[in-house]
């Protein structure tokens, strides 16, 4: 068994079900955040910077583990789309990206507080939305609720249906934690995950 402890900087319940999957012992600790977009900062930049500072933000409270952390920014025709937070954005964000395709920046950060050595990546994945209509995207959202996913998509769920087809090279991206990058740069550490 690896000497340190994995810990997962999140609150989000899909990282938590996709670090699950790799059947290691982890924890769970709240970054305490401001997720708020730089100046001039891209989508991309934006989420690498945020994956590290959700890793350092919990890191004094382990001195000798590896800590995960995570993030997604969309982009829409150069814009950001956050998580919607309510019903009336939801639909707007849908409305937008409705037959268009979307980036998906998700970063991911890996800080060993025993080295201080720090992993990082960006796994884009690109979404092409289909033509849904209106009546579709009432019908999602009375039945999926997703105001906590970014861009109002919630592929692992409902949101599916409203997907013409993805482009990426890691499925688990899409849904927040990039499992592929994040089993390599464990293996780095010397975690044995199977």
């Amino acid at each position: 068994m690896y000497p340190l402890r994995i810990v997962l900087a999140s609150t989000s319940p899909y990282r938590r079900a996709l670090l699950e999957r790799l059947r290691l012992p982890f924890e769970v600790q709240a970054p305490d955040t401001d997720e708020t977009a730089q100046p001039g900062e891209t989508a991309r930049d934006t989420a690498l910077r945020l994956a590290q500072v959700k890793a350092r933000a919990v890191a004094s409270f382990f001195p000798e583990a590896l800590i995960i952390g995570s993030d997604q920014v969309a982009e829409l025709d150069g814009k950001r789309l956050g998580k919607p937070g309510n019903h009336g954005n939801a639909v707007a964000q849908l409305l937008a990206m409705r037959g268009k395709s979307v980036r998906f920046h998700t970063a991911l950060a890996l800080l060993n507080t025993a080295s201080g050595a720090l992993q990082t990546a960006e796994v884009p994945t690109t979404v092409h939305f289909r033509h849904y209509t209106e009546r579709e995207i009432e019908r999602y959202l009375e039945l999926e609720q997703p105001y906590d996913c970014t861009g109002s998509a919630k592929i692992e769920g409902l949101g599916i249906v409203l997907v013409e087809r993805v482009t990426g090279d890691d499925p688990s991206a899409l849904i927040g934690l990039p499992l592929v990058q994040l089993a390599a740069m464990l293996r780095k550490e010397g975690v044995a995950i199977v």
